[in-house]
C-alpha cells in the first residue's frame, strides 16, 4: 500500500469510521467478558455540537476505546433528551413563523408538529459526534420520549405515588413567564443586578399620617394585602391595629405585627404580597391574609392591574413609578443591587407564583445516595473537591417540583373524575385508571376521565437513564440490565451534579438497590483565553465542526485534552488544536521515515541494540505512569505522558539512534524491533487519536478485520530497568552538551568530534555507542587530567573536553569567553551581595533564599568551567 507524503485527515476519517461501523466494532452484547459501560449524558434533541460536548465526548471515547483494547466488553450507550422547555420553545417559534399560534392548536396537533420537528432536526448532534470519532453502540441509541422510555417514567411515577412519595400541593413555585411553566429550584440561576429601591408613602386610614415602605418591585403594590411591622420596633407601636391604604388602587389593608420583619432593612415596614413572594405567602397564611395574584401566565398584568392590564411587568414598573411620583406617593428612589432569579433555559426573570403542582418527597430518598458518596464511597467523584458541593446539596435537599405546564413530554398519569381537587386517581393507563375510579364510583365512564394536562420535568426521565436504557424499569430482571448495570464511569459537567448525577444515584438505589455507576469524572467548563465561559451571545465559541475541518478530529481531540485537567476549566485556544495537528504530522512523518528505510540481513549495531532496549524500558516506565493517571482520571496527564514518550523518546531519540547512515540499509533485527515498538505506541495513542493510528496500523502490514487496531491488545508493562533509563538520561545530557557546543561554535553535525572524559562516572559503557552515533563522535576516551586547546562542559560531576583546534577562530573564542566570564563574575557578585545581607537572609522566604544560593553555586561552577576553557586556549 503506497504511503501518501502527507497525513490528510479528510481522506482518512470517513473511510475508517465507515470501516469500524461496517465491521460492527462498536456494538456490544452480553458475554463472558468483564463489561465496561458508559451511558452518554444525553444532549438535548435540539442541540448541535459545541465545545463542551467535544470535550465531554472525547473523554468518554478515550475511556471506551481503552477499555476495548484492554479486552473488556465495551458498551457506550448514546441517546438524546427530549428537553421539554427548549424543544417546545423551538416548535412554538417555528409555528409562529408559519402564522400558527400554539393556543389555537389541540394537544394532539401540537405534538404532531413537535414530532415532525424532532424527526427533522433531532439527533443532528449524534451524527456530529461521529465526525469526532465517537465509538458509541449506535444500535442502542435511545431517546427519552421513546415508547419504552416513556413507559418507564410513567411506571416510576405511579410507583412513587403509591409509596406516598409523590403528592399534589398548592405551593409558591418558580414561574418562567416565557416558557409559561414552573421550574424546580435547581433550574433557577441567581444573578446580581442593578435595580432601584422605591420608597412609597401609604396613607393611614382615618388620619393625615403616612407610613413609608421600601420595595424593589413597585408594580406588586397592586397585590398588597397587608403592611407588617416588627412588634419590637417602637417607631411603629402607634400603628398597631390600624389600617393603611394602598396607593393608586385604594385598597384598605390591615397593619399586622411579626418578628419576621427586619427593622434594619429599608424603613422597617414591609408590604405583604402573598401571591408574589414565598416569605409573604408564609406571612399571609400565618395571619390569614387575602391572596391577590396580579399577573397572567406571561407576566403581563391581569384585571387586578387596573389601567395597566395587559402590559408587561417591566413596562409597568417604569410607568407606575412615574404615576406614583406624579401623585406624591414616591418619596425617593435609591440604587440597589439585589439577586434576581432567572430561568436556566429561557433566561427570563422568574416570577414567584402560587400554583397547584406535583412534588416528589426527597429527604428519605436522598439518604442512600448521600451515604454512597460520602461514607461508603461506592460512588467516587473525580476530583474529590466536589464531595463537599454534593454534601451541601444533598443535606439541604427540598421536595422536587416535577410538573411542567407544557405539552412536550410524558403527560402526568393522573386522571380526574370529579369537581374536587382530590377527585383523581393515578394509574399507568387510562384503562387502569377507570378500574380504580369504578371502585369508588361505578357510574363513571372512560369519557368522564380527564388526564392532568401537565407533563413531567425532563430530569424526571433522565434520572432513570442508566436503568431505562437497558430496559431495567419495565423488565427489572432482563439480560442486558443484569449484565451492564451498574455502569462503570460517568463523564459529565459539575453544573449538573445535582440536576442529574445525584438524582441518578437516588433512583439507582431506589430501583436497583445499588449504585448506577462507580466513578463520576467531572470535567471543567470550556472557556476562552480571557477566562470567559463560551457562549453564542458572546460570540467566543468556535464552530466545532469547522475545527475538525481545519485541524482534523485527532488534532482537535488532542488539543482539547492537553489542557483539560479533571475538574478544572479548559482555557481553549485554537493553537492547541494546531499543536494536536502538528503532533499527528510528526507521527506520520516518523512512520514514513521508518518505512522508507531499506532493510538488509546485516549485523545489528551496538547503538541500535542498546537504544531499543532503552526504549522498551522507557515504554514500560511510561505505561506504569499512564495506568496511574487513568486510575485517578487524569486523562490529560496520561495523554501528556504518551505525547512526550512518542515525540521526545521515540521520534527524537530512538529513531535517531537506529537510523542508518545516508543511503545505507538498516539491519532487519532493528527494523522489526522499531516496527513492533511503533505498534505499541499506536496502541497507546489510539484512544486519543483513533483515525491517524488506525491508518498507520493498516499501512504497517496487511490486516484482517480481526487484526484492526481498534480491537488490538493494550500494551503490558514489563519490569522497568531503572538503571538503563538512568544511564541513558546521563548519555542524553552528554549528547546535549555536544550539541550545544556545535550550535554555539557553528560546528556542522557532519563534522566528527573527539570527546574526552575526566572523572567519568555514572554513564555505563553500553551508552558509549549511542554517544558516538548520535553526537557524531569519532573518538571517546577517558583522561586523567584536563586537556589543553579544548572546550569543556560539565554533566553532573563529570567534565568533558572537545578539542576544537582548526574548528573555530581561537582568538575570537578567547574574546567570547572573557566577555562571558566578566558577565558571570558580575552576576555572582550581585547574588553574593544579597546573600551577605543578613536582613534579606533572615526575612525572605526560605524558598527564595534557596533559589539565590543555587544561582550562586551555578555561577561559581560556570566560572570554573570558563576559566579552564580559557586556560586551555591561551
Amino acid at each position: 500500500m503506497e504511503i501518501p507524503s502527507k497525513y490528510e485527515p479528510k481522506r482518512v476519517e470517513e473511510r475508517w469510521y465507515n470501516y469500524w461501523m461496517e465491521h460492527d466494532y462498536f456494538s456490544s452484547t452480553p458475554d463472558e467478558r468483564e463489561p465496561y459501560t458508559i451511558v452518554i449524558p444525553p444532549p438535548n434533541v435540539t442541540g448541535v455540537l459545541h465545545m463542551g460536548h467535544m470535550l465531554n465526548n472525547t473523554i468518554q471515547d478515550v475511556l471506551i476505546r481503552r477499555a476495548r483494547l484492554l479486552g473488556k466488553n465495551a458498551c457506550w450507550v448514546p441517546g438524546t433528551d427530549h428537553a421539554s422547555i427548549a424543544t417546545e420553545a423551538k416548535v412554538v417559534a417555528k409555528l409562529k413563523e408559519q402564522g400558527i399560534d400554539k393556543a389555537n392548536l389541540s394537544r394532539e396537533d401540537f405534538l404532531k408538529h413537535a414530532w415532525d420537528w424532532t424527526h427533522e432536526y433531532g439527533g443532528v448532534i449524534l451524527q456530529q459526534l461521529k465526525k469526532l470519532g465517537c465509538s458509541c453502540d449506535w444500535n442502542r441509541t435511545k431517546f427519552t420520549m421513546d415508547d419504552d422510555m416513556s413507559a418507564s417514567v410513567i411506571k416510576v411515577f405511579v410507583d412513587l405515588y403509591n409509596k406516598g412519595l409523590i403528592y399534589r400541593g398548592y405551593r409558591m413555585v418558580n414561574w418562567d413567564p416565557e416558557a409559561k411553566t414552573t421550574l424546580s429550584d435547581e433550574e433557577v440561576i441567581y444573578e446580581e443586578r442593578q435595580g432601584n429601591l422605591y420608597y412609597l408613602a401609604y396613607d393611614i386610614e382615618g388620619s393625615d399620617e403616612k407610613v413609608t415602605i421600601a420595595t424593589t418591585r413597585p408594580e406588586t403594590i397592586l397585590g398588597d394585602t397587608a403592611i407588617c411591622i416588627n412588634p419590637t420596633d417602637e417607631r411603629y407601636h402607634h400603628l398597631r391595629g390600624k389600617k393603611a391604604i394602598v396607593p393608586i388602587c385604594g385598597r384598605v389593608i390591615p397593619i399586622i405585627e411579626d418578628e419576621y420583619v427586619d427593622v434594619e432593612f429599608g424603613t422597617g415596614c414591609l408590604k405583604v404580597t402573598p401571591a408574589h413572594d414565598e416569605n409573604d405567602k408564609n406571612l399571609g397564611e400565618k395571619h390569614n391574609l387575602e391572596v391577590i395574584d396580579i399577573f397572567n401566565e406571561d407576566a403581563t398584568l391581569n384585571s387586578f392591574g387596573l389601567h395597566y392590564q395587559g402590559k408587561d411587568r417591566f413596562v409597568v414598573r417604569k410607568e407606575i413609578a412615574k404615576e406614583l411620583e406624579e401623585k406624591g406617593f414616591l418619596v425617593k428612589t435609591e440604587q440597589h443591587i439585589n439577586k434576581v432569579g432567572t430561568s436556566e433555559r429561557t433566561k427570563a426573570v422568574i416570577e414567584p407564583r402560587l400554583s397547584d403542582q406535583w412534588f416528589l418527597k426527597m429527604e428519605t430518598l436522598a439518604k442512600p445516595a448521600l451515604d454512597a458518596v460520602l461514607n461508603t464511597h461506592d460512588v467516587k467523584l473525580y476530583p474529590s473537591k466536589f464531595d463537599n458541593t454534593y454534601r451541601h446539596w444533598m443535606e439541604n435537599i427540598r421536595d422536587w417540583n416535577i410538573s411542567r405546564q407544557l405539552w412536550w413530554g410524558q403527560q402526568i398519569p393522573a386522571y380526574y373524575y370529579g369537581d374536587g381537587k382530590e377527585d383523581f386517581v393515578v394509574a399507568e393507563t387510562p384503562e387502569q385508571a377507570l378500574e380504580l375510579v369504578k371502585s369508588k364510583n361505578p357510574a363513571i365512564q372512560q369519557s368522564d376521565l380527564r388526564q392532568d394536562p401537565d407533563v413531567l420535568d425532563t430530569w424526571f426521565s433522565s434520572w432513570l437513564w442508566p436503568i431505562s436504557v437497558f430496559g431495567g424499569i419495565m423488565e427489572p430482571d432482563n439480560k442486558d440490565v443484569n449484565y451492564y448495570y451498574p455502569t462503570s464511569d460517568l463523564v459529565t459537567g459539575p453544573d449538573i451534579l445535582f440536576f442529574w448525577v445525584a438524582r441518578m444515584i437516588i433512583s439507582g438505589y431506589e430501583y436497583r438497590g445499588e449504585r448506577p455507576f462507580e466513578n463520576v469524572y467531572l470535567t471543567g467548563l470550556v472557556r476562552d483565553k480571557q477566562r470567559r465561559k463560551m457562549s453564542k451571545s458572546l460570540g467566543n465559541s468556535p464552530d466545532a465542526l469547522q475545527l475538525i475541518e481545519d485541524f482534523g478530529a485527532d488534532g482537535v481531540r488532542v488539543g482539547l485534552l492537553l489542557s483539560s485537567a479533571a475538574g478544572n476549566d479548559l482555557l481553549f485556544d485554537e493553537a492547541l488544536c494546531q499543536q494536536g495537528s502538528n503532533f499527528a504530522n510528526k507521527i506520520w512523518n516518523a512512520f514514513r521515515l521508518v518505512k522508507g528505510w531499506e532493510v538488509a540481513d546485516i549485523p545489528q549495531p551496538e547503538a541500535a541494540k542498546t537504544g531499543i532496549d532503552w526504549y522498551r524500558a522507557k515504554l514500560s516506565q511510561t505505561l506504569v505512569e499512564i495506568e496511574d493517571h487513568f486510575s485517578k482520571y487524569r486523562i490529560s496527564d496520561a495523554l501528556m505522558a504518551i505525547y512526550k514518550l512518542v515525540w521526545d523518546d521515540f521520534c527524537s531519540w530512538l529513531l535517531e539512534i537506529v537510523k542508518p547512515a545516508y543511503q545505507q540499509p538498516i539491519d532487519r533485527t532493528s527494523f522489526e524491533a522499531v516496527i513492533q515498538l511503533f505498534e505499541e505506541n499506536l496502541k497507546l495513542l489510539h484512544p486519543f487519536m483513533p483515525f491517524l493510528t488506525e491508518e498507520i496500523w493498516q499501512h504497517i502490514a496487511k490486516r484482517t478485520p480481526e487484526d484492526a487496531l481498534i480491537v488490538a491488545q493494550w500494551p503490558k508493562a514489563e519490569k522497568v530497568n531503572a538503571k538503563l533509563i538512568a544511564d541513558f538520561d546521563f548519555a542524553a545530557e552528554v549528547i546535549s552538551g555536544i550539541r550545544t557546543i556545535r550550535k554555539e561554535k557553528s560546528i556542522p553535525q557532519k563534522d566528527a568530534l573527539e570527546l574526552f572524559m575526566l572523572n567519568a562516572e555514572g554513564v555505563g559503557d553500553n551508552m558509549d555507542a549511542i554517544i558516538l552515533k548520535v553526537a557524531n563522535v569519532s573518538k571517546l576516551e577517558t583522561i586523567d587530567a584536563g586537556l589543553d586547546g579544548a572546550l569543556s562542559y560539565r554533566v553532573k560531576s563529570n567534565e568533558y573536553f572537545i578539542p576544537i583546534s582548526g574548528a573555530i577562530d581561537v582568538e575570537e573564542e578567547i574574546k567570547k569567553i572573557k566577555e562571558e566570564l566578566q558577565y558571570t563574575k558580575g552576576f555572582l557578585k550581585s547574588v553574593q551581595g544579597k546573600l551577605s545581607n543578613e536582613r534579606f537572609v533572615n526575612n525572605a522566604p526560605e524558598q527564595v533564599v534557596a533559589i539565590e544560593r543555587k544561582k550562586a553555586a551555578d555561577a561559581e561552577a560556570k566560572i570554573e568551567t570558563l576559566e579552564k576553557s580559557l586556560a586551555s586556549l591561551q
